[in-house]
């Protein structure tokens, strides 16, 4: 159910019973400055965290392809070279258009590195 650009980045879904939360393990190919994740990789860790929730939601509604229409990403703090995981929650499911918003954190998910805003239109079948 993963897109192909996440296994660019070793994103898997995590263990255990939540199928929408994602995990990314610390590789030195996902760093930026040292001993930090790359910017691009943490947005695309939340860019799969918001396809994948609005998967899982369309499967229950009947369907349908999606298309980007914007992202807005906040960072928060820098992420360390350790795993990270990442989970979204679409806020709202319209019939043309879906509203979804994803975070990312590592050790705590009440202390997030980032949080995204994604809006989708959708194609149904």
């Amino acid at each position: 159910m993963l897109p192909p650009y996440a296994d660019l980045l070793g994103i898997a879904v995590a263990e255990g019973d939540d199928p929408t939360l994602l995990t990314m393990p610390s590789a030195t190919s996902l760093l930026g400055r040292p001993g930090y994740l790359h910017g691009g990789a943490i947005g695309g860790m939340l860019e799969m965290a918001a396809i994948v929730a609005l998967q899982y939601a369309l499967a229950e509604d009947g369907g349908g392809q999606i298309k980007p229409i914007n992202v807005t990403v906040d960072y928060m703090r820098g992420g360390r070279e350790k795993p990270t995981f990442a989970r979204g929650v679409v806020t709202r499911l319209g019939g043309r258009v879906a509203n979804v918003e994803a975070t990312a954190w590592q050790d705590d998910p009440a202390k997030p590195i980032a949080a995204a805003r994604m809006n989708y239109l959708i194609v149904r079948g």
